[in-house]
Parts: C-alpha cells; sequence; structure tokens
C-alpha cells in the first residue's frame, strides 16, 4: 500500500464554519501526508460548502460525505470506517472540529500503534490525573465519573472510556461488526472501545490536553448522556 494513503483522519461535523477551515489547514500542515474525511449531516451553516471549496487545493488529500440531517456521531464514524476501509487506509483517526483535540497529538496516537505495542490508541484526558482545560467543573465531573462508572460495570481499565481522539490500526475495525454497534451518541465511544478489548485488541492510552472549544457550539445534551448510562448496563451483558 502506498504510504500517502495510509493515514485518514475521520472529522464529523455539524455547524462547525469557525472551525473547519483551520482544523483541516492544521492537519495538512503535519509531517506524514495525513488524509481527511469530513462527515457534515447537513449544517445549515455552510460547513459542507466551505470543505468543498478547499477541497479544490487538496483534491488527493481533502474528502467530504454530506448526509441528510443529523444522524448521531456514532452513525457518522461508522459511515467514515467503512468508506476507510474501502479505500484502503491502514491508520483511521477519530477527531473533534473545535480543536478540543491538538491535531499535534496525531502522530503521537499513530506512534503509540505504529510501534506494534497496541492495536487501536486514545488519546486520554485521565490517563495523568484530569488534563482539561476551560471546562465548567460540572461537566469535568460529570466526564470523569463517566469513565469511572463505565470502568466499573464493565470491568476495564480504559481511563477514557468516552473520549473521542482516538486512532485505529485497520484490523481492529475489520474485526468489529460495525453493524452491530448500537449506540448513536457518546456511548459510542464506550461500545467500540469495550467492544475491541473484548475482541483482544491491545489499547494504549495516550495522555492529552483536552482544551474546550473557543468557537462554535457543543453537541453535548442530556440525551447523550442517558444513552451511555443505560447501553453500558447494556453491554455488560452483552456475549462476544
Amino acid at each position: 500500500m502506498e504510504t500517502r494513503k495510509s493515514k485518514l483522519v475521520i472529522i464529523p461535523t455539524y455547524n462547525e464554519i469557525e472551525n473547519v477551515e483551520k482544523i483541516i489547514r492544521a492537519v495538512f500542515a503535519l509531517e506524514g501526508g495525513y488524509h481527511i474525511l469530513i462527515i457534515d449531516d447537513g449544517s445549515p451553516d455552510g460547513t459542507a460548502k466551505a470543505v468543498q471549496k478547499i477541497s479544490k487545493e487538496f483534491p488527493d488529500r481533502l474528502f467530504l460525505i454530506e448526509r441528510a440531517g443529523k444522524q448521531g456521531l456514532g452513525t457518522a464514524y461508522i459511515t467514515g470506517f467503512k468508506w476507510a476501509l474501502g479505500k484502503g487506509y491502514d491508520y483511521i483517526f477519530e477527531m473533534d472540529a473545535d480543536f478540543s483535540h491538538d491535531p499535534n497529538d496525531l502522530p503521537r496516537l499513530l506512534a503509540a500503534c505504529g510501534r506494534g505495542k497496541a492495536d487501536f490508541a486514545i488519546g486520554s484526558r485521565y490517563a495523568d490525573g484530569v488534563s482539561v482545560v476551560n471546562w465548567p467543573i460540572g461537566r469535568i465531573i460529570m466526564s470523569y465519573y463517566a469513565s469511572v462508572y463505565t470502568r466499573t460495570v464493565l470491568g476495564t481499565k480504559i481511563k477514557d472510556s468516552t473520549a473521542g481522539f482516538l486512532c485505529y490500526s485497520r484490523k481492529v475495525l475489520e474485526g468489529i461488526d460495525l453493524d452491530a454497534v448500537k449506540m448513536k451518541g457518546y456511548g459510542f465511544q464506550i461500545e467500540m472501545k469495550y467492544t475491541a478489548v473484548k475482541k483482544g485488541f491491545k489499547v494504549a492510552e495516550v495522555p492529552v490536553i483536552f482544551v474546550n472549544r473557543k468557537a462554535g457550539t457543543s453537541k453535548m445534551s442530556g440525551s447523550i448522556f442517558g444513552e451511555a448510562f443505560w447501553g453500558v448496563i447494556g453491554l455488560r451483558f452483552r456475549k462476544f
């Protein structure tokens, strides 16, 4: 496989017009020839049109899938994973558009997998204490204890089970029945990690600093956490 096609960063978007061009250019400024797939859920603010415009500069590295309306974070990533596998990428990343995930950490996640010590790597906010900047204290507590709750119920050692900054090696995504992944919100992140671990894949947690978005609005809601809470209990009794 050609090296230039080995790394794909998947970025789901909904109303990210203030961030999308900046995040694309930040990833492309890195060495290593990363490609980007934007999956936009019908953003009314023109996010997809902005990506189309930028893609003229990077026709072989920037790709766009437009979907009708908000269909959920999980379904966006599943769509992206299937696209990436079909195109032959070796390493597939998850990353937010709002710079809460630092593009400069992408090589660190890749290195954790590339050394052969892990099959997938998590950009972890809680690997070394709590590494979160500018989050309201209530959200920090909710996020941290969501991971504690998940570890307790599922019996895993993952410290940041809800993290959305990851690098998957191709074999992990090939080893998971993507059509069987049920959760669509942030519970999707828990389900993917737990399924990968139960399938016997090795995980590494790479400490990162998570910075709250400066532009745009968060897509977090109470229903998303509700799905994750009850979904974790369901995962505990799933057979693999």
